[in-house]
C-alpha cells in the first residue's frame, strides 16, 4: 500500500503485547480520526449483535436477510436520535 501512496487506517494493539502496526502508520491525523469514526460503526454492530437480534440470522434470502439487518439498525437510530439533535452543531 505504501507503494502506491495508500496510508493503511486500521487500528494498533495498544493493550501491552507488541503490535504489527508501526507508528508510521498510526501517526497521521487522518488516522485518529478514522479511528474514532470506527469506534462509532462498531458500537451500531455491537448493540445490534446483542440487542437487535443480529448474531445469527434464521432467515434464507438476500431480501430477508436484507430487513432483519435494516430493522435493527433503524431501531438503533431511533434510539440514538435525541442524542444527536441535541449535538452542538
Amino acid at each position: 500500500m505504501r507503494r502506491r501512496g495508500v496510508t493503511p487506517h486500521v487500528a494498533q494493539h495498544t493493550n501491552g503485547r507488541r503490535s504489527a502496526i508501526d507508528r508510521r502508520t498510526t501517526r497521521p491525523p487522518g488516522s485518529a480520526v478514522s479511528q474514532r469514526l470506527r469506534k462509532r460503526i462498531e458500537e451500531v454492530f455491537g448493540w445490534g449483535k446483542q440487542i437487535g437480534s443480529m448474531r445469527r440470522t434464521l432467515l434464507r434470502g438476500l431480501e430477508r436477510v436484507r430487513w432483519s439487518v435494516t430493522l435493527p439498525v433503524a431501531a438503533y437510530t431511533l434510539i440514538r436520535r435525541p442524542k444527536l439533535l441535541a449535538a452542538p452543531a
